[in-house]
């Protein structure tokens, strides 16, 4: 399984670490991804979601999923 967020579809960034000799290794950041059970009042589901920390306070923010949907949707068409 892919360690991509399901809502934000935040995935690892990949760059170089470059030493104080210049030498240089790959390297990878990871999203901060969590399994969140999230309700959503408006079709009265519970869904499991594996998502990034940011978007989990983004949802906090909008209020439901639906509504994170609604804002978001070029990233959902």
């Amino acid at each position: 399984m892919a360690r991509v967020c399901d809502l934000s579809g935040k995935r690892r960034l990949v760059g170089n670490k470059v030493s104080h000799a210049n030498n240089k290794t790959k390297m990878a950041q990871r999203p901060n991804l969590r399994t969140k059970r999230v309700y959503d009042p408006e079709s009265g589901e519970t869904i499991t979601l594996k998502i990034s920390a940011r978007a989990i306070k983004t949802l906090d923010k909008v209020g439901s999923l639906s509504k994170f949907v609604r804002k978001n949707k070029s990233k959902f068409a």
